[in-house]
Formats: structure tokens, C-alpha cells, sequence
């Protein structure tokens, strides 16, 4: 087998239909909770739990299985608590916990693999629950505890303990294999040699620069940095090799799907279908005319977007141009729906449309006072869109600053 076929290989036995399902329906448990009581913000740990103990699943009899879980429960709930309490501080704390944890994580082979690759599992989750920490103590309008934290992710762990007591019982209480067969279970104890330490060593330097870059740097997503580098590193150079591979041709493929689903919008069809809706004063959506609806809404934009707030840089031009060039017969196609006549009139609209962007892109200054001045020439059309609008207010005059020149006010088009 070639390297590039083995950087592409499928292997169809890791797809395991009925564990993801099983796993889905345990899950749908936290979810309906924490939506219930209005705190998906503590949803996260609470299915990492349940996961990661899960994973760390040794099998056997109900006893032995319940207390090595809740063994790794204690000691993943002591991670979180370190993780979202020092989520909102400064990054060189992070770095510094990051190093001390993957270090660790790392020394725990001397136990055996399996407890090795447990404590992997909590290494990862406590750079999960920096990325997510450091998050929610950026976002203003969410509150996150960490105690409750702690609590969620001792929640998710003793749901499945929970979950392996009702399974024990159904099946007669007899000794069952680990849920997860691939998990390593050897068990049996190893002497630290210098090159196991020197491993540790290694990946817990790489963890804590990859955390600095992430954290020190503020990337947005930086979280992915410091487990992509986790997930990379292997005990040999061709299977760090492999995978690094692996993950940056799977990078390149999610990215270019993602470039192509961006791009829809921005294609003539995708214009054709963004143009044709736009948003009402109320908030909902409503089909327009892909032709001729969007120049009336312009013009209706133009009329208001001062007294909302919402402005465009060249709207008092533009409107003074709509005002001279057919904005009362638009105005009164609008009134009696006749569509025919409406087109007609919000030809010459589009047109001064179109010169307003082009002034727009010459940084020309809106709402000089010779603009200021001129706005008032529309009065009468103005009292027509009253008419139109049900008695609202048309052009606003943009209010004054200390120096009594024209503050620069301007509308946002929908």
C-alpha cells in the first residue's frame, strides 16, 4: 500500500451506527434539561462528561466498572473547575496550566495505557473548557459559573453510571465487555524511561506554545489549535506524519466546501434569490418584485432610514436626485398598486440610485449645506409620501453638532 493511499484509506468498522445512536438518545437527556431550564451554556460539559466516561468505560462487573468511572469523574470535575476558573484570566496562567496538566497527562503511561489514554481524555477536555471559558467571560449577555460547570460535567459522568446500573440489571446483572472496544485495556504498569519522559516533555512544550499562540494571540477558533497539535503528535515520526497529513488534506477539503457555500449568495442566482425578499418595518419578511419592488423600497428606505438611525452615506443626495427625477409619480404607483406604472416610475429612481453609489465611492460628503439647502425643494413630494406612509414624517433634517455644521447622518438601504 502507498502513503498517499494510506493518507486516503477508509475503514468502514469505525463507522458504528448503533453506539452513535445509543449515545444520541443518552444525550437528548441533558439537552431537553439544560433547554428546559434555560442554561445551554453548561449543555457542553455536561455531554463531555457523559462521553469521556463513557469512553473510559473499563468494563467488568457493575462495582469495579462504577467506581473506575467515578474515580475519572472526580478527577475530570477538578479539571473543570481549573479550566473555567482560570478561563477569564491572563493567557501566560493558561499557558502555564496547560503545561502542568499536559505534563501530567503524559506521566500517566507509567499506570498503564489505558489510564494513559484516560488521561488524554481529561487533557482534552481541559482545553476544551479553556476555549470555552475564555469565551463566555468575553460574552457580555451570558453568565457562567463555574461550579455549575463542575456540576454539569459530574452530571454528564453519573448519567452514565447511571445508564451502565439500568443496562447491568436488564441483562442480569452479568459482567459486561467495555462499551467501547477499540479503547486500549491494557491496564498493566510500565517503568518511566528517559524516552516516555522526554515525550511527555515534548508534548507538553508544544501544548502550552500552541496555547499561547491561540490565546496570547485572541484568535478567533484559536481553541482548534492547541487540539489539532494534541491529536497530531504521536509517539513515532511516520504516524505524526500520517495524521498530520490526514487532518491538513481534511482541513483543505472542509475549507474549500465551506468557500463554495459562501459563494452561492454571491452568484447571480443567489443574488436573484436574496433580492427578492426584503424585511418589512415589522420585522418580517415579505417577497418583492426581483425587478421593480426593490426601487420602491429604496425610496421608502430614503424617506425613513433618518428617523430609524440606520443611514447611508449618500442618501440625502439620492433622495434629492429620487425627489427630481420621478419620486412622485412612484409615489403614487405605490398608493394604487398599480405595478406598470410603479416600474415606470422607479426607472429614473434606479438610475439616481446608481449615481449615488458612484459619489458614495468618490467619498463625496453628504449632507453639506448646499445639500441641506436643496432637500428642501422636495417639500411637496414629501407631502405625498406622507400620504403614502400613513402620516410619517419623510426626509429628516440632520441635526446640528457645536460647530453648527451639518452632522453626518447617514441611511442604510434594506
Amino acid at each position: 500500500m502507498s502513503w498517499l493511499s494510506r493518507v486516503f484509506e477508509l475503514n468502514p468498522a469505525g463507522l458504528n451506527w448503533p453506539r452513535g445512536v445509543l449515545f444520541l438518545d443518552i444525550a437528548l437527556v441533558p439537552l431537553i434539561v439544560f433547554r428546559a431550564i434555560g442554561h445551554e451554556q453548561y449543555l457542553l460539559s455536561a455531554l463531555f462528561g457523559l462521553l469521556f466516561a463513557w469512553l473510559a468505560d473499563p468494563g467488568g462487573g457493575y462495582g469495579h466498572r462504577a467506581s473506575h468511572i467515578a474515580v475519572f469523574a472526580l478527577i475530570g470535575a477538578g479539571v473543570t473547575a481549573l479550566g473555567f476558573g482560570l478561563g477569564g484570566e491572563a493567557w501566560g496562567w493558561l499557558v502555564l496550566a496547560t503545561f502542568a496538566v499536559t505534563l501530567v497527562a503524559g506521566l500517566t503511561v507509567a499506570f498503564g495505557v489505558h489510564r494513559f489514554i484516560a488521561a488524554m481524555l481529561v487533557n482534552l477536555w481541559f482545553i476544551v473548557a479553556l476555549g470555552l471559558a475564555f469565551s463566555l467571560h468575553h460574552h457580555a449577555r451570558i453568565t457562567s459559573y463555574t461550579w455549575a460547570q463542575v456540576l454539569a460535567w459530574t452530571g454528564g459522568a453519573a448519567l452514565w453510571i447511571v445508564m451502565t446500573f439500568v443496562g447491568w440489571l436488564i441483562r442480569g446483572r452479568q459482567d459486561r465487555p467495555q462499551p467501547v472496544a477499540e479503547f486500549p485495556g491494557d491496564t498493566s504498569r510500565r517503568k518511566l524511561t528517559r524516552p516516555l519522559i522526554m515525550f511527555a516533555m515534548i508534548r507538553a512544550l508544544v501544548m502550552a506554545g500552541t496555547v499561547a499562540l491561540a490565546f496570547g494571540l485572541n484568535l478567533s477558533h484559536g481553541t482548534w489549535l492547541p487540539i489539532a497539535a494534541m491529536i497530531a503528535m504521536k509517539p513515532s515520526l511516520e504516524q505524526a506524519t500520517l495524521v498530520s497529513v490526514q487532518r491538513l488534506v481534511g482541513a483543505l477539503i472542509g475549507a474549500a466546501a465551506a468557500a463554495l457555500l459562501l459563494l452561492v449568495p454571491t452568484s447571480e442566482h443567489g443574488l436573484k434569490a436574496f433580492r427578492g425578499r426584503a424585511r418589512t418595518r415589522s420585522g418580517r419578511v415579505r417577497p418583492v418584485h426581483a425587478r421593480g419592488g426593490d426601487s420602491v423600497l429604496e425610496l421608502r428606505a430614503l424617506l425613513r432610514g433618518h428617523r430609524h438611525g440606520d443611514a447611508h452615506p449618500g442618501g440625502p443626495s439620492a433622495a434629492l436626485g429620487l425627489c427630481r427625477r420621478g419620486l412622485p409619480s412612484a409615489v403614487d404607483a405605490v398608493r394604487r398598486g398599480d405595478r406598470s406604472a410603479r416600474h415606470a416610475a422607479c426607472r429614473p429612481a434606479r438610475q439616481a440610485h446608481r449615481q449615488s453609489a458612484a459619489a458614495i465611492s468618490l467619498n463625496m460628503s453628504p449632507w453639506s449645506a448646499s445639500t441641506a439647502s436643496k432637500a428642501s425643494s422636495c417639500s411637496e413630494a414629501r407631502s405625498k409620501a406622507e400620504g403614502a406612509r400613513g402620516g410619517h414624517g419623510g426626509l429628516n433634517t440632520a441635526p446640528e453638532n457645536d460647530q453648527g455644521q451639518a452632522r453626518n447622518d447617514p441611511l442604510t438601504w434594506p
